[in-house]
């Protein structure tokens, strides 16, 4: 069988590595074993924090959306709850771009469920 010689394959890969460990400090950007280690560390937590960043975005909408309905003597959850017998279709997010960009038609809308 024929010799294999991977040195281009290698070199990519480490050429790779070290493109996305730009920006990082010491050793992690230039070292081929910590900036691996680096990379993995970075994916994990870049994967993890996509999903908690939903999490945060929605807390957000929600507490907006309280500040809002406070002004007009409501509670979040008895405005969800009117909501929701009302079969309003609107997400928390929209609802709390409503409430921050056009205040009177978001008191127009809080007061249709009265």
């Amino acid at each position: 069988m024929p010799r294999v010689k991977r040195g281009v394959t290698h070199v990519k890969r480490r050429k790779n590595i070290l493109k996305k460990t730009k920006g990082y400090k010491w050793g992690r950007k230039t070292k081929i074993k910590q900036a691996q280690e680096a990379v993995l560390h970075a994916g994990k937590h870049a994967f993890r924090d996509r999903r908690n960043k939903k999490r945060v975005n929605r807390r957000l909408w929600q507490t907006k959306l309280n500040a809002a309905l406070r002004q007009l003597d409501w509670k979040y959850s008895a405005f969800i709850d009117a909501m929701n017998k009302n079969n309003c279709e609107l997400d928390r997010k929209v609802l709390s771009q409503l409430a921050e960009k056009n205040p009177k038609a978001f008191k127009k809308l809080v007061e249709s469920f009265k």
